[in-house]
């Protein structure tokens, strides 16, 4: 197996990453981090959960030196919750090498974000506070030596390509750039190019979907039936459940109800503060709330290895996101259970995304393929649950 040593990772880092029970490099980490320390250019393909972020904090902290000028690298990613995970990482490497990490975004002080980031090395930032901070001159981008674009199909999603440009126009051309995408579609490559000078592009072929240890679960209902099946599922277990739907009004109005049938639950989406993101999480990672609402946005980036069930209360928009939700849980060796609510509306968007994962058995085990499209379906009398099968490659 291939060691840190032999990518050309020194001593200090390793040491780091051994302190963190970090041994070997993941698969991408073992492709990529060759041309990343040498200093090229490099475009990623990879998954969340894949190790990328270690892919390209490692880089940065071999090639900056201490008494760079600061801040020297730059992290663009398009969540709050990523970039305190990424910052997280990043700290506990960095700090081998004496370098220091700090992180931009907003929904909290935006003064202590300002001195911290002028004191940092590294600067991980999401695209709109650092875009207002350098509005207001309390960030200077003249010394950045390495850019990394962390979840860029995610960034275009969300609609930060304006201010991405704009805080790239600000920064060298005599860089080295680092490009993360879980997609390389057209958008993708022409963002990619405007970016990057001849990187060399690394990507998993075999890396698709992989919630190996997760049961998957596709449950028939009446729509106006969902919540008196949820109530039903979260009755029937004790641990941690992520619950998914696609909008913050729908957040908070399924939040509401779920807490006033006598659930310990918290609410996470993108109109919230981070202060009071943050307290929701600290109570469900606590077990003092054991259910989380979440929209798809707020949840990129959540880590949390003791989530036992997600919960897709409104379907995932396609297989890509079904990975994401579901990779929620069975982690760490752990297992866990995907379970998708599936009105008699939503059965053609599901049911695409279950052939596309190889999941049909567990789409049809409870009859979904066998009841014509405009039946009311009813929340009682579903069939067991089969056993957990891996989602094959994508």
């Amino acid at each position: 197996m291939t060691d840190f040593a032999v990518l050309g990772v020194g001593a200090p880092v390793q040491s780091a990453l051994a302190t963190r029970g970090i041994d070997a490099p993941f698969k991408i980490q073992s492709l990529a981090l060759p041309d990343a320390l040498a200093g090229r250019d490099v475009l990623v393909k990879s998954r969340t959960g894949s190790g990328k972020t270690l892919a390209f904090v490692i880089p940065i902290v071999e090639r900056l030196d201490a008494s760079a000028r600061r801040p020297a690298a730059l992290v663009l990613v398009p969540t709050r919750e990523l970039a305190v995970q990424v910052t997280e990482e990043a700290t506990a490497v960095a700090a081998a090498r004496d370098l220091k990490v700090s992180a931009v975004y907003g929904g909290v002080s935006l003064e202590a974000q300002a001195r911290s980031a002028g004191k940092a090395h590294i600067l991980v930032a999401t695209p709109g506070r650092l875009e207002d901070l350098i509005r207001r001159r309390r960030v200077n981008l003249d010394h950045i030596q390495i850019l990394v674009l962390d979840e860029a199909d995610r960034m275009l999603d969300m609609g930060f390509k304006p201010q991405v440009d704009s805080i790239v126009r600000r920064i060298s051309r005599k860089r080295q750039t680092m490009f993360f995408s879980a997609t390389l579609d057209p958008r993708v490559r022409t963002m990619a190019d405007a970016y990057t000078h001849s990187p060399v592009t690394h990507q998993i072929e075999d890396e698709g979907a992989t919630v190996s240890d997760a049961e998957h679960h596709f449950i028939p209902v009446a729509r106006q039936e969902k919540i008196s099946k949820l109530q039903e599922i979260l009755e029937g277990h004790g641990g941690l459940t992520l619950v998914f739907v696609r909008t913050k009004r729908g957040a908070d109005r399924l939040h509401r109800t779920i807490k006033g049938r006598g659930f310990k639950a918290e609410v996470l989406h993108g109109d919230m503060t981070q202060a009071a993101r943050q307290r929701a999480l600290a109570r469900f990672e606590s077990r003092r709330a054991n259910v989380l609402v979440a929209t798809d946005v707020a949840a990129r980036g959540l880590d949390l290895d003791d989530i036992t069930h997600v919960i897709n209360f409104d379907p995932p928009e396609d297989h890509t996101a079904y990975v994401h939700r579901v990779g929620r849980t069975a982690r760490a060796g752990r297992s866990g259970s995907g379970i998708t609510l599936v009105s008699p509306d939503e059965q053609s968007t599901v049911s695409s995304i279950a052939n596309r994962l190889d999941l049909k058995n567990e789409y049809i085990a409870n009859g979904l393929q066998r009841m014509a499209p405009q039946l009311v379906y009813s929340s009682r009398g579903s069939r067991s649950m089969m056993r957990s099968r891996p989602i094959r490659k994508v």
